[in-house]
């Protein structure tokens, strides 16, 4: 390793040279400045990198007639310049860079990074940033580095001896940080539906931006929890050192944060620091899909720019305009797939452009580029709810993600999917938020030590209402129905689960493993005509029976009916069916009087009740 003179640029950056720069906050901004002073001097020089953090000066028009960008994932400096036609941008699967360079497919003559100081080894460490860099200084012909005594010395194969290193440049400077944006409300019912998919002992990995970090801020009520990830951030930081992430749980790597790279605050760079439970490793092994599938219960939770109603994924590009690149999306959406209870996520808001336009598109915007086809994604995640994909036909996929749009978006979407044949013509009314629930359409609750969950029916629920009708006995259907039904069609299905939940009300309770949803109970209430009562009804799987689940959703039921302004809720009950009778009376139902030889009246007069307090914890 021999002190660089800067006057040699020339000689080591010969006409015609690919010069990798290094990523992330370990771009070595000192060292670039340099040789970019020496412009004048170079030829033709092709300069790629990844994402770069500090700026991207090199892209600038006065550098264009010596400098070529090549990269693999833009950011603020290169964006402009891409879509101008001056830089390039290659589209690559993050965990495949590497090989690019090993390979000789983009053969490296230079790398210009950035390191620690070497200890008394000879070892420098490269700090914050791994991921690609390891297999750039392997691969270059030269390798120049920026020694910088803030950078981190970070643990894991983030090592490089000072006898790899070519030239060196001393340049003291603070790493460049990265500050999530404040949280918002939006963001905040996201995170609290992704948290609800997220099961204690999952390891995870979460992408950069708002909605990964207000994740993060969701999770503290985990357990266990591990990270596999390509980037390290603030929030992560924050759930290790409260406890939740422990790695305990973790198939390989126990015990162990992984990750390719970090981007944050200087307390994350203080925090990774000689830091022994947090390895470094190279994007070939952080984004391997193998590697990545060994961890069981993987979650992976990306955002993306637009998703159509077939499923399919826009991320790397805004209308016809490049915007960010693949990364490691695809990588971490395949790995989680293939790991054993693993959760390949999508979350992102509902709407852009403050609301004027819709995520949820009919189909993708012309030029938008697919990053994740109608296969990888098994949920998406929107504030208004989470469409499960996986298993789904075209018809039950778009509904889904109808039902998750904003609602003012929903008719017209419902309107292609029409139009497209997408669903039957008999699909006509879009579901819409029952606001009386909450911020969150979904509460979890335990009922005799078993996990469920508490939702509105939506139109999507047509095929599990079906199979929900199907396991009744003779016996529960003549009580439900008042009159033996042998079939449940599809028509049917779908008016039952097709309600307008602000005016009428259809409440179930679903076993949800991953994206299999199975319906244990349902109960509902038809307005009257003089819109100041209604009548309620209730069905629950009989081998679930005597789990609370009836007393449940009449609760939820009568307080909703309260909050809309009704004056009582009523029911005809069979004079056989005991248990039903002494819930009513439980909750304060009253039976009128009336009765006939086989049924008989209960009201609700909901003025004078008081609904009693679950023991069911509430999603707010």
């Amino acid at each position: 390793m021999k002190p660089l003179d800067v006057r040699a640029w020339p000689k080591l950056v010969r006409p015609g040279s690919r010069v990798f720069i290094g990523s992330t906050a370990a771009c070595p901004h000192a060292l670039v400045a340099s040789m970019l002073k020496c412009r004048e001097q170079l030829k033709d020089i092709e300069l790629v990198h990844i994402f770069v953090l500090g700026g991207s000066p090199w892209a600038e028009e006065k550098y264009h007639d010596t400098f070529k960008v090549n990269c693999f994932f833009l950011s603020t400096g290169t964006r402009e310049s891409v879509n101008a036609g001056w830089s390039d941008y290659t589209p690559s699967f993050l965990s495949d860079v590497p090989a690019l360079f090993k390979e000789a497919i983009l053969p490296l003559d230079v790398a210009l990074i950035q390191v620690s100081p070497p200890d008394e080894m000879g070892f420098c460490s490269l700090g914050v940033s791994v991921d690609v860099i390891s297999a750039a200084v392997q691969s270059a012909r030269c390798v120049i580095a920026q020694v910088n005594p803030r950078m981190p010395r970070t643990m894991g194969e983030s090592f490089l001896h000072s006898d790899e290193i070519d030239y060196y440049l001393e340049a003291e400077a603070d790493l460049p940080e990265w500050h999530p944006a404040p949280g918002n409300g939006e963001a905040g019912v996201i995170a609290n539906y992704v948290a609800q998919l997220i099961e204690d002992g999952s390891t995870l990995q979460l992408g950069v931006g708002n909605i990964p970090d207000q994740v993060c801020r969701a999770l503290y009520g985990h357990k266990h929890l591990g990270v596999h990830t390509e980037m390290f951030s603030d929030g992560v930081m924050h759930l290790m050192q409260a406890g939740v992430i422990d790695n305990s749980r973790k198939s390989i790597n126990r015990g162990r944060t992984v990750s390719s790279f970090c981007i944050g605050t200087r307390a994350l760079y203080d925090f990774v620091d000689g830091n022994p439970h947090i390895h470094f490793l190279p994007t070939e092994l952080t984004n391997n899909i193998t590697n990545i599938a060994r961890n069981s219960q993987m979650v992976s939770i990306n955002s993306a720019v637009e998703v159509d109603l077939t499923g399919q994924v826009a991320a790397d590009s805004i209308r016809g305009r490049f915007y960010s690149g693949i990364g490691g999306m695809v990588d971490f959406m395949r790995g989680a797939a293939l790991s054993e209870g693993g959760l390949p996520i999508i979350a992102l808001p509902s709407t852009a452009e403050d609301g004027k336009t819709s995520r949820i598109m009919p189909r993708l915007s012309p030029g938008a580029g697919v990053v994740g086809s109608r296969a990888d994604v098994h949920f998406v995640i929107t504030e208004y709810g989470i469409a499960t994909l996986r298993g789904r036909s075209i018809r039950e996929r778009t509904l889904e993600l109808i039902q998750i749009a904003h609602p003012k978006f929903r008719d017209d979407l419902l309107r292609f999917a029409r139009e497209q044949c997408y669903v039957p013509p008999y699909q006509k009314l879009v579901s819409r938020p029952t606001r009386e629930i909450g911020g969150v359409e979904f509460e979890r609750v335990t009922l005799a030590n078993e996990e469920y969950v508490l939702r509105p029916l939506h139109p999507s629920d047509e095929r599990r209402l079906q199979e929900f009708f199907y396991s009744h006995t003779p016996e529960t259907v003549q009580k439900r129905y008042g009159y033996n039904i042998t079939s449940m069609t599809r028509e049917r299905a779908h008016e039952l689960v097709s309600v307008d939940q602000e005016k009428d009300l259809a409440l179930g309770i679903f076993e949800i493993k991953g994206p299999r949803q199975r319906i244990h109970a349902v109960g509902r209430y038809y307005l009257d005509e003089d819109g100041e009562a209604a009548e309620i009804a209730f069905v629950v799987r009989e081998t679930k029976r005597r789990h609370g689940m009836g007393g449940l959703l009449l609760r939820r039921m009568l307080e909703i009916g309260r909050k809309r302004g009704l004056s009582r809720l009523w029911a005809f009950v069979s004079r056989n069916n005991e248990p039903m009778i002494r819930l009513f009376y439980k909750n304060g139902g009253k039976s009128d009087g009336s009765k006939n030889d086989e049924d008989m009246r209960i009201i609700f007069n909901l003025q004078e009740l008081k609904t009693e307090d679950s023991n069911a914890k509430h999603i707010q």
